[in-house]
């Protein structure tokens, strides 16, 4: 895969998600599809109310285009990566319409959404038993190779479930998930490259020029949220990665700022339960930082450049392989 392919990729993504953004985000605001604010957030989120969401809509089209355009020829990974990427991004956009008709701060219920992650998590997985990949697993930093058999599938569908949860949780605050995003496929596009995995190094690399597109009008204050339609997409087509370039357990280094975050609400919820305390003013760990003082641009620029230490961590480790 050539350097400038790459970068042609990336380019044409970005400047799709630039063109269509100015037009879709006007529409979404003549329908009134604004973001549903939870009375329990920060109050100074509140002021955001109505600002128009569902913009995940223009990560998808963006990455879906440029995809189609580069990735050559059609094979099972090129479906594998649309079918998480855009399967993720279906459910997501289910939650935010029926969040925004109903003017309900919930969307689908947790079981409706669990029942469609699973759903394109088993096609997932039926597609890889159907090409014959590995069900090794790698430790990163050494040459160990673990074999699951049959396991390795629902290894495969709790990596799904649990990175894209994850990177749903945050999306949060005014371009920080767009900012760590781009550094996790950032990462994931170098890997591929390396490994000679053309689909997922178009894939991933699309997906950088969308999610940079979209950060163009997503940027504190921002002009459009991407809702859970950006974030649903960009968690299952970034386990969708990991999965095709064998990095399974690699990505959750990667990724260590989606594992943070959705590792606060676990262990806020655990400790209220079990001791009636809470460890955090407030999870996702990124509103913690809010309330103790912390501006919104400041909390999203430390993030991004823990996701880009992890980020180069991880790129450290697999290289030593």
């Amino acid at each position: 895969m050539e350097f400038s392919a790459i970068m042609l990729t990336m380019g044409i993504s970005f400047l799709l998600a630039v063109i269509v953004g100015p037009l879709f985000i006007p529409l979404l605001r003549r329908m009134k599809f604004g973001q549903q604010i939870r009375e329990e957030g920060p109050q100074a989120h509140q002021k955001k109310k109505g600002t128009p969401t569902m913009g995940g809509i223009i990560i998808m089209l963006a990455l879906t285009l440029a995809f189609f355009r580069f990735a050559e020829p059609r094979s099972m990974d090129f479906y594998i990566l649309l079918i998480a990427s855009l399967g993720y991004g279906l459910i997501g956009f289910l939650d935010d319409y029926i969040k925004i008709v109903f003017k309900r701060s919930l969307g689908l219920t947790a079981m409706q959404k669990l029942f469609g992650q699973l759903f394109f998590s088993v096609v997932v997985c039926v597609m890889l038993y159907r090409m014959d990949h590995s069900t090794d697993i790698i430790v990163p930093g050494v040459d160990w190779h673990i074999p699951l058999g049959w396991l390795y599938y629902l290894f495969v569908i709790l990596l799904m479930l649990g990175l894209s949860n994850a990177v749903n949780f945050t999306d949060g605050l005014d371009g920080l998930l767009s900012g760590t995003s781009a550094i996790a496929f950032g990462a994931m596009t170098v890997i591929a490259m390396m490994m000679t995995e053309n689909e997922t190094a178009i894939f991933s690399a699309a997906m950088i020029g969308a999610v940079l597109g979209f950060l163009v009008f997503n940027a504190h204050p921002a002009k459009v949220f991407m809702g859970d339609t950006g974030s649903l997409g960009i968690g299952g087509g970034l386990a969708a990665a990991a999965i095709l370039t064998k990095t399974e357990v690699l990505v959750l280094l990667i990724g260590g700022v989606f594992v943070i975050e959705i590792a606060s609400v676990i262990l806020q919820v655990l400790s209220f339960k079990t001791r009636g305390k809470r460890i955090f003013k407030m999870s996702p760990i990124h509103h913690h930082y809010e309330l103790v003082g912390w501006s919104e641009w400041r909390v999203v620029i430390t993030f991004w450049i823990a996701g880009l230490l992890f980020a180069g961590f991880g790129l450290f480790l697999h290289e030593g392989l």
